[in-house]
């Protein structure tokens, strides 16, 4: 039974949504993925997001772009954690989906990651579902301390061979 939904309005969404589900996966939480317009199939999506609770779903990530309105009707709809994630476009870089997101009106909140963060989507719908879950606290315990070691291995070697030699060996 999915944990986390994943819905985003285009398939061009996809190569910013699918880190989010890539990093679900590493952490073994399971998830639905979709594609549905707010604005083009606004019945479609009122009944996914209103039987997503009945599904077993916890957390919603919405990525969306320009207006982005899809993850405030999310959390309109939804009662538990919505995760926003603004969709960077050609016109205002993401700005625009930004700033649509993070203004929700009082009452309807909206957690929201960097524009195009859908990896970090994932990582706070994963800690969301650790406050209740020993088993997702474990795993991103140890994802953080694959981290912390992956950095502190660049620093030894840029301690090592300085910074030019570091930098051509990159």
């Amino acid at each position: 039974m999915p944990k986390v939904g994943i819905v985003m309005g285009s398939d061009s969404d996809l190569k910013v949504m699918g880190k989010a589900a890539d990093m679900l996966e590493k952490l073994g939480i399971d998830y639905e993925m979709t594609i549905i317009s707010a604005h083009r199939m606004p019945d479609t999506f009122f009944n996914w997001a209103k039987a997503a609770e009945g599904k077993g779903i916890k957390v919603i990530i919405a990525g969306a772009g320009m207006a982005a309105h899809l993850p405030g009707m999310c959390a309109a709809l939804f009662p538990m954690p919505v995760v926003g994630v603004p969709m960077s476009g050609k016109n205002l870089e993401g700005m625009d989906a930004l700033y649509s997101i993070v203004q929700m009106p009082p009452g309807i909140p909206v957690a929201t990651v960097a524009i195009d963060g859908g990896m970090n989507a994932a990582i706070l719908a994963a800690k969301i579902l650790a406050t209740s879950d020993e088993t997702i606290l474990e795993k991103l315990k140890d994802y953080s301390a694959k981290m912390q070691a992956t950095v502190q291995e660049k620093a030894a070697k840029l301690e090592k061979i300085g910074y030019k030699a570091y930098l051509e060996n990159c």
